[in-house]
């Protein structure tokens, strides 16, 4: 057993599920130490956008952190819209209803600042108890004694031990796989997200979308201008930008060997978006993140000894039909689970803090929105291929269509409904071949005109800001076979199939007669979003410290 410092809690990320979790500890006194891998909190997220106050939820991240709203967010989203395309023509369904269920609030953000403005708070309040916010310092592993989890190790630091150690450390959760709570197995236990960032004044965004400067917009695509890959994609505007994205199921990206930065701009230059950019388009960053199915991955048990997991480390990401939230259930857990601990300790039994967190998390109803009973029981039935490509048929038949025009009307009830999007399958019928119909049967020709011009994946790489950790490349790739890894070529959102540029590319090698197709890898690209290690055969980490990828707006 190695000398280590002493803190009776240690906070292992600084987003918002760490910063709930740090906050509520020190409100109760509790000696707390928050470690942060980023330059600044916030350097190493992305999100998809919208952070939602949830009327069920046990803790909201105003609650916590009262100025949140004027200090770290964008704009309320007071309108929330799903549009459904077939080519040129759009079906567009109000989805009020279902934004509005069980909200307090929802609000558009960006993590960078977002994330650096609740650290600064974490911070004053944990160094109150005795504790703090250390920057640039990767946790990489757990500490041991005995077989038991009593602390972390770190790249910068000696080991820690504590009583408790909270991993809200992402989806690429170390900590998580470390005590084998997490693993990397299959593509479709994850979703991949792209975004872009695109410059907009102000004034534009309020007169482009109709809007004043305290309302918002969300809207949410879906049909076939994705080339047939299982997702959609998403607007939302911000204060001064919109952040403009898609999310695909993996398994469908890496099937479809579709490239997720084409597919970005199949939604940026359709001619539909064309009513809200700008003049001049101008993109701040491109991003990228992997997102777990919380359906099939949210751990019901998500802690083992002093360990608990919150956030997208425990697979809390709700991800069901247009509606996906995360950040509120991270700021939840994390409240839960330092409320846990709070409870554990003052009946003289810190050691079972993980089992009254997996209590709460059930009992307050977490784990029936990650992971509804309903789509348990109906996922064998709906998703199975026979079934599947029956109801693809069906839809795409005269019939289908007819159905689909006679019950238009009730397309917005189904679309509202949290209990049918509880259970919606993740199949092509869903995401794909009913948006398309419901377009090409009762949609409106699009109008507008869109001349946008994004930058090219070169381009996008070139303004990423990275700092290259000589020596210690975080991914070593296994097995450079395209058989084992090709499909990260494709599948990485800083590569591409006839782009060298990237992190993977697909190279022919000759020796002694023969040729061999095999993959090579350059980390430098790199934007951590850990897509190759759950399609490629990869050794991969976090960079050390502040090393990697730096967003800017995340």
């Amino acid at each position: 057993m190695t000398d280590a410092e002493q803190f009776e809690a240690v906070v292992v990320g600084a987003g918002p599920g760490g910063a709930a979790a740090a906050a509520v500890l020190a409100n109760n006194g509790i000696e707390t130490l928050v470690l942060e891998r980023g330059v600044e909190a916030g350097s190493k997220n992305v999100s998809g956008g919208l952070i939602y106050a949830e009327q069920s939820a046990a803790y909201t991240v105003d609650d916590l952190f009262p100025e949140f709203r004027e200090g770290a967010s964008e704009r309320p989203v007071t309108r929330n819209h799903m549009d459904n395309i077939a080519g040129e023509t759009v079906h567009t369904v109000d989805l009020k209803g279902v934004h509005e269920h069980d909200t307090e609030w929802c609000d558009s953000v960006l993590r960078r600042p977002m994330d650096a403005w609740l650290a600064e708070r974490v911070h004053e309040m944990t160094a109150e108890t005795g504790g703090g916010l250390l920057t640039d310092v990767r946790v990489n592993g757990l500490l041991w004694d005995d077989g038991e989890i009593v602390g972390v190790t770190c790249d910068e630091l000696d080991p820690i031990r504590a009583d408790l150690v909270v991993a809200a450390d992402g989806v690429n959760s170390e900590l998580a796989r470390a005590a084998g709570l997490m693993d990397w197995d299959e593509p479709d236990e994850w979703f991949q997200g792209v975004k872009a960032v695109v410059d907009v004044e102000p004034d534009v965004i309020d007169e482009r979308f109709g809007i004043d400067e305290d309302e918002g917009v969300a809207r949410l695509f879906g049909g076939d201008l994705f080339d047939g890959v299982r997702g959609g994609g998403f607007l939302y505007t911000n204060r001064d930008s919109l952040s403009i994205g898609t999310v695909f199921h993996l398994d469908s990206l890496a099937d479809e060997r579709a490239e997720p930065h084409e597919l970005l701009d199949n939604l940026l230059t359709h001619p539909h978006l064309g009513q809200w950019l700008p003049d001049e388009y101008e993109e701040r960053e491109y991003s990228a993140k992997l997102v777990p199915d919380s359906k099939k991955v949210a751990h019901g048990s998500p802690h083992r000894d002093r360990l608990l997991l919150v956030g997208d480390a425990a697979g809390q990401m709700q991800a069901q039909g247009p509606i996906i939230k995360g950040m509120n259930h991270a700021v939840n857990a994390g409240g839960l689970a330092a409320e846990a601990y709070v409870e554990a300790k003052s009946r003289n039994a810190p050691h079972r803090a993980g089992e009254r967190y997996e209590t709460k998390l059930r009992e307050e109803g977490v784990m029936d929105k990650l992971r509804p009973t309903r789509y348990e029981l109906s996922r064998p039935l709906s998703e199975s291929g026979v079934v599947t490509g029956a109801l693809d048929g069906l839809a795409r038949s005269a019939v289908g269509r007819f159905g689909v025009r006679a019950v238009g009307g009730l397309t917005e009830r189904v679309f509202n409904s949290p209990f049918a999007l509880g259970m919606l399958p993740d199949t092509h019928t869903s995401y794909v071949t009913v948006p398309t119909i419901l377009a090409e049967e009762l949609g409106e020709p699009v109008t507008s005109e869109n001349d946008a011009d994004p930058p090219t994946l070169e381009e996008r790489i070139g303004e990423l800001t990275y700092d290259t950790d000589v020596g210690n490349p975080h991914i070593e790739l296994r097995d450079n076979s395209y058989e084992a890894s090709g499909v990260a070529v494709t599948a990485c959102p800083v590569s591409a199939d006839g782009f060298g540029g990237g992190c993977y590319r697909e190279e022919t090698v000759k020796s002694n007669g023969s040729e061999e197709r095999v993959v090579s890898l350059d980390t430098q690209p790199c934007v951590e979003c850990g897509t190759c290690a759950v399609v490629a055969d990869t050794t991969w980490t976090h960079p050390r410290g502040g090393k990697g990828v730096e967003y800017d707006q995340g």
